[in-house]
């Protein structure tokens, strides 16, 4: 069990940023990424639509001998995790949520920024995050409808993105903030351009590498992690085309790499 694969699912390419931080963290764990782009984004769609698809994704990983599964996406994490929880216990679940402890408890102002998905927003971990650590932060949350589109097509810099973000963050940056949330894992992907347009006066609250953090230290309290040596294996899955995967992993994380292919039928994920 110990060198069964670690599960990764996001509804596209933006669960590779948390898998290249646990892949960076933890060297020698072999890997396995699904990517639903048949749905992606999952960002407008209905909560329950969203856990019907993290819970077929979630048997598919299972299926594969994956030892623990990180849900590396907020809109699913949000709306899935603790269902995923009740429908397999036993299973390790790793979520990931907006960073908003870390940026309220840094910011000077009491005043913070936070990219995320409407349904992000509308979740109840999101809600239970606020309440427990923003009480007393002036929150600005703004959505960002077609960006992940963008960065699915591989536009993670250039003069497209720059104008995308600069509408989105000159509105932010008047409100003041000195912090600012990535509350997707696709926009870490962004953080040059996002950066040099809000400056170095505001912080910018990345959660993947946490996530990573948090997936080192479930599989050592039970006693999961890796025995290998060396770098482990990393397989790729997605329900749309192969080809825009295999794209994706040589712009993002500079690696060549095969993708297999999966569809859905009847709410399960099969092989083509």
């Amino acid at each position: 069990m110990s060198d069964s694969p670690i599960g990764i699912f996001d509804s596209g390419v933006g669960g590779l940023s948390v898998l290249r931080d646990i892949a960076a963290l933890m060297l020698s764990e072999n890997l396995l990424y699904l990517a639903d782009q048949a749905n992606v984004p999952y960002g407008h769609r209905p909560l329950e639509e969203v856990r019907g698809f993290s819970e077929g994704i979630t048997r598919f990983l299972l299926a594969k001998k994956a030892k623990l599964v990180v849900v590396a996406c907020h809109t699913a994490s949000g709306a899935a995790l603790y269902s995923l929880r009740e429908s397999f216990p036993g299973v390790p679940f790793v979520g990931i949520e907006p960073a908003v402890k870390p940026a309220a408890l840094g910011s000077r102002v009491k005043a913070i920024g936070v990219l995320a998905t409407p349904a992000t927003f509308e979740g109840p971990l999101f809600a239970r995050v606020v309440e427990q650590f923003a009480k007393d932060v002036r929150l600005v949350g703004r959505t960002c409808p077609g960006l992940v589109e963008i960065i699915e097509a591989g536009e993670v810099n250039g003069e497209r993105i720059r104008r995308y973000l600069e509408g989105v963050l000159h509105p932010l940056l008047e409100e003041g903030i000195d912090a600012l949330v990535l509350g997707c894992t696709h926009y870490p992907f962004a953080l040059e351009t996002i950066r040099e347009i809000v400056g170095p006066g505001v912080a910018i609250v990345d959660p993947c590498p946490g996530v990573a953090r948090q997936v080192k230290r479930v599989l050592e309290e039970r006693g999961l992690s890796g025995s290998g040596e060396g770098a482990g294996e990393r397989r790729y899955f997605t329900s749309g085309a192969s080809e825009g995967l295999e794209k994706a992993l040589r712009l993002l994380l500079c690696q060549e790499a095969p993708v297999g292919r999966v569809r859905w039928l009847d709410g399960e994920l099969e092989e083509v």
